[in-house]
C-alpha cells in the first residue's frame, strides 16, 4: 500500500551507484523521475534521493529506504515483478553498464537517519535546483570492528555539527542477509556514510576546511581514523535531480 505517514525514518537504506553507458545519464534520470518514483513508493519503498555524480558524467547515484528487511523483500518483489518494471525496465537496463555497486545501510544509531516527508517531493514539472550540493563521505573499516565507527559517531560528527550544518544522516552497514538476492549488494563491508546538504559546493568546501582545522580532528581523530581504516575515505559529490527528496 502507498505510504501515508507525514514523515518517514527508514531503518534500511540502499546506496546505489550505477555506471552508465556514455552519454545516457540524463535519459535514465528522465525515465526514473517520470516512471519509478511513485510506482516504487506504492509498493512500500521510500525513494530518498536521485543524484548526478559530479566526478563522473556516466554515474547515477540514488538512495531508497524501507521500514525493515521484510518490507524490503516484499516491496522489491512487487516492483520488479510488476507491470511498470516490465514495461520500462528494459529501457532503464539499456542505459547501464553495472548496477551492482550497492551498499545496504542502517541509521547510526537506530531511530535516526533520514527524516523525509514524501509529500514534499517536487512534481514532475519542477526545475532542478542548480546549485544544491549533497556530500556523502564514506569510511571503510575492518569487518566486525567498531572502533572506527565510534571515532566517526562520537568524534567527527559532533565536530561537523559544531562547524557547519548537521549531517542529514549517519549510516553504517546493515549486516542482515540480502532478502532480495535478485539484486546483489556488497558483502563483507563495514562502512560509515555521512550525508550532508549544502546550498552550493563552496559552502561544503568552507565547512570541510573548518572541520579539518579543528584541533581535535587534526591532532587526534584523523590519525586514529587513518590507523583504523582499511582504505582511504571516499567523497561522493552529488547534485540532486529535480525530483530528489534529499537536496
Amino acid at each position: 500500500m502507498p505510504r501515508t505517514d507525514p514523515a518517514d525514518h527508514p531503518a534500511v537504506i540502499e546506496l546505489r551507484q550505477y555506471t552508465l553507458r556514455p552519454g545516457r545519464r540524463d535519459e535514465l534520470i528522465d525515465l526514473f523521475d517520470r516512471e519509478f518514483v511513485e510506482t516504487q513508493e506504492g509498493t512500500g519503498t521510500i525513494v530518498l534521493g536521485q543524484f548526478r555524480d559530479l566526478d563522473d558524467p556516466d554515474r547515477f547515484v540514488w538512495l531508497r529506504g524501507f521500514t525493515d528487511m521484510e518490507v524490503r523483500r516484499e516491496a522489491l518483489s512487487a516492483f520488479y515483478g510488476g507491470p511498470v518494471w516490465a514495461v520500462h525496465g528494459p529501457q532503464a537496463n539499456a542505459t547501464m553498464v553495472d548496477s551492482d555497486n550497492v551498499l545496504l545501510l542502517r541509521p547510526l544509531p537506530a531511530g535516526s537517519g533520514f527524516a523525509v516527508t514524501p509529500s514534499d517531493r517536487p512534481q514532475e514539472e519542477a526545475a532542478a535546483a542548480p546549485d544544491r550540493f549533497v556530500a556523502c563521505a564514506l569510511w571503510h573499516f575492518p569487518p566486525g570492528r567498531h572502533n572506527g565507527i565510534e571515532l566517526i559517531w562520537d568524534g567527527l560528527v559532533p565536530v561537523l555539527r559544531e562547524t557547519g550544518p548537521a549531517p542529514l544522516a549517519v549510516l553504517t552497514t546493515e549486516p542482515a542477509a540480502n532478502t532480495f538476492p535478485r539484486l546483489p549488494v556488497r558483502t563483507g563491508e563495514n562502512v560509515v556514510a555521512v550525508f550532508t546538504s549544502y546550498p552550493d559546493e563552496s559552502a561544503h568546501r568552507r565547512h570541510l576546511t573548518r572541520a579539518m582545522a579543528h584541533p581535535l580532528v587534526r591532532k587526534e581523530l584523523l590519525p586514529d581514523i587513518e590507523q583504523a581504516q582499511t582504505a582511504a575515505p571516499e567523497l561522493l559529490r552529488l547534485a540532486p535531480t529535480a525530483r530528489s527528496l534529499i537536496r
